[in-house]
């Protein structure tokens, strides 16, 4: 997918309207730990925690969960996989609502002396949901797992369906280490938002496309919920009122690791807006794993359900974590999905360009104006209904020979340069240009690590080109101009169903991603 986020927190923190009693914060054996919040007529409590990490104003925290009932007289979660030493110190934070009144109980720490270890609760935990800055007007729609395709390990290329996580920790790293092939090296079922593997991207500028989205970290736009990673687009206005695109300043400088603005790119920390000429419409969001999980050949597989509404550009991708060869895209790009939300979206001959259609690429050259992505292409479309009505997997195997791409464990692109590379490959032996590749292997530039990303970006230049056909109505801007979009909006946004199932069904949903390393 080539081509005012310093929110002041003295807005988003609410006025204390009542006090919220003090949680009893327990550690389980062997690992676990249990909140209990006394019940004082709540509809909801979320918890926001980190250990050993300050959580200052109304940050997300390591853990962020919503719960949405009560056991008995008080508020009970269960977080696996957490174990406390004596003296670790929780740095939490919490969101109540009783009768529509919120209330939050900010920079909470709390030490952990090395007593009151429980035996694990027998009861099931409850399910992780969306924390939200506001009381939702209506109660989420339930997706539960069962929603989602039931195979969990791929089937396509090597059989390897009945392959567990057999890879152990190195002493004093978490890395893992094989002791059998295929292993499984990552597992993200998403029973919480791991924020030390996803990156929130912060920034404006999208993906070089003049997109009509900006990205944040905001639980609106990212979060989980019963075992499902939702990356939703909402309206600018919602948070900053309808005025601000044309009046306001959108500031994403930020001031901590996890809020600085991460692309300065085509004005992406800072947009003015005037009259004429909107601020980024649309607020949306774009997960990295550049931070916790980089990788170089194996298996990659991603089930997702992707989002229908016109506009929107869901991706599934990849990048370089060092650009061992140079800026985009002498270092490689590999796009695993990528579709548009549109359901009536055709090219003049009519075939499906919309959410019954995606394709996979990859992207490679010397320089941005030389990309040979047309050499390392494919498209197909749905083969009942659309990509959005329910999950599908999306795959990709890669080794130091070649890159293979499915859908639905159909095998439906191979790209191998052979011996003589990607060089010749594109062609680029017969130019002027430098060989950035001279030297290293066939693979090159995709022989070296590479992260995963997530987004949904909005409209923009290039990729809704204006000789398809929309047929509900054309499409209503040219080029970049994010004003035209915004004034249709009466014609887009409708299709995004945002008073159904919590605008849901514009959501990149994904399930799991799983990634194996397929030999030594």
């Amino acid at each position: 997918m080539t081509s005012l986020w310093t929110m002041h927190w003295a807005l988003l923190v609410l006025p204390l309207a009542w006090a919220i009693p003090t949680p009893i914060i327990t550690p389980l054996s062997p690992s676990g730990l249990k909140w209990e919040i006394p019940d004082a007529g709540y509809d909801l409590v979320a918890v926001h925690f980190s250990i050993n990490a300050d959580l200052p104003g109304v940050q997300a925290g390591r853990y962020n969960v919503d719960i949405p009932r009560k056991q008995g007289s008080s508020w009970v979660y269960v977080q696996k996989g957490v174990t406390l030493h004596p003296g670790d110190k929780v740095h939490y934070w919490l969101y109540a609502l009783a009768n529509g009144r919120p209330s939050q109980d900010l920079n909470q720490v709390w030490t952990y002396s090395g007593k009151n270890t429980q035996a694990p609760v027998t009861h099931a935990p409850v399910t992780q949901a969306p924390v939200t800055q506001a009381p939702a007007t209506h109660a989420p729609a339930h997706h539960p797992k069962t929603e989602a395709a039931t195979q969990k390990t791929p089937s396509s290329g090597q059989n390897i369906d009945s392959v567990s996580f057999n890879a152990v920790p190195k002493d004093c790293d978490d890395s893992p280490v094989c002791t059998s092939y295929p292993c499984l090296i990552f597992d993200d079922e998403f029973d919480t938002l791991d924020l030390k593997t996803w990156e929130h991207e912060i920034t404006a500028g999208g993906g070089g496309n003049w997109e009509f989205q900006f990205y944040t970290n905001n639980r609106t736009n990212s979060y989980v919920r019963n075992g499902i990673l939702y990356l939703k687009p909402t309206l600018t206005s919602d948070q900053y009122g309808t005025n601000f695109l044309e009046h306001g300043k959108l500031e994403l400088w930020g001031a901590g690791p996890y809020d600085t603005c991460t692309g300065n790119q085509f004005y992406g920390c800072e947009r003015q807006g005037v009259p004429g000429r909107v601020v980024n419409p649309i607020q949306s969001a774009k997960l990295r794993s550049s931070r916790g999980f980089n990788f170089k050949y194996g298996k990659v597989e991603i089930e997702a359900k992707l989002p229908t509404g016109d506009w929107l550009w869901p991706a599934i991708w990849m990048m370089p974590t060092y650009d061992a060869y140079g800026g985009w895209p002498a270092s490689g790009e590999i796009d695993i999905m990528e579709s548009r939300g549109n359901l009536h979206y055709t090219e003049p001959n009519g075939q499906s360009q919309g959410v019954n259609h995606m394709g996979s690429t990859i992207h490679f050259g010397p320089d941005w104006t030389h990309d040979r992505w047309d050499r390392g292409h494919a498209e197909r479309d749905c083969k009942h209904g659309t990509f959005g009505d329910s999950f599908h997997k999306y795959g990709l195997e890669w080794d130091e020979n070649n890159m293979k791409f499915f859908l639905d464990d159909e095998l439906i692109l191979t790209v191998d340069p052979g011996n003589d590379g990607f060089w010749k490959y594109g062609g680029y032996d017969k130019t002027h240009f430098n060989n950035p590749w001279a030297g290293a292997s066939k693979m090159a530039p995709f022989d070296q690590e590479f992260y995963i990303i997530f987004n949904v970006a909005v409209g923009g230049q290039a990729y809704f080109p204006d000789n398809l056909v929309n047929a509900a109505y054309p499409k209503p801007w040219k080029d970049a101009d994010s004003t035209a979009f915004w004034n249709a909006r009466n014609l887009w946004y409708p299709t995004w169903k945002p008073t159904e199932n919590n605008g849901e069904g514009a959501a990149l949903q994904v399930n799991y991603v799983k990634v194996w390393k397929l030999k030594p």
